[in-house]
């Protein structure tokens, strides 16, 4: 990653404008201006980590303190009754800012986009493996 400012800290600074609706000393959160529905909001972190993996735990609470918090307040707003919330790490993800981001977004009755995906069979014997070896990475 360049020492260039992402797009999300340029509008936490306010060189580029946005439709703020949070904000505190660690989170800023503003509507998407490409929104998969009315009331799609960003949820940042102040600080610039290109991935939640490298983002602070202090910066991650916060914004896990801030998550429902928002949600609630596009709920209400918006008269939605559901709402998806994605988080992108990485291209192959489909993250095209580098900057820690979640989307809220809120879900209508006619609403038509999907998250859905074919799920795999999980293997008792290659789970079991697989969740020693990736707690062992968990420190």
């Amino acid at each position: 990653m360049s020492g260039e400012k992402s797009l999300f800290t340029r509008i936490i600074e306010g060189e580029i404008p946005s439709f703020k609706v949070f904000e505190n000393e660690h989170v800023y959160s503003f509507l998407d201006i490409n929104p998969a529905t009315l009331g799609h909001v960003l949820v940042i972190p102040k600080e610039p980590a290109p991935y939640l993996h490298e983002l602070s735990v202090e910066s991650a609470s916060e914004v896990g303190k801030a998550l429902p918090r928002i949600c609630k307040g596009v709920l209400e707003a918006t008269g939605a009754t559901s709402y998806n919330i994605i988080q992108n790490n990485g291209s192959e993800a489909g993250q095209t800012v580098f900057h820690v981001h979640f989307h809220i977004i809120p879900r209508y009755q006619d609403s038509t986009h999907n998250f859905t995906w074919k799920p795999l069979k999980l293997n008792k014997n290659d789970a079991s493996l697989l969740a020693k070896e990736i707690s062992g990475h968990i420190y």
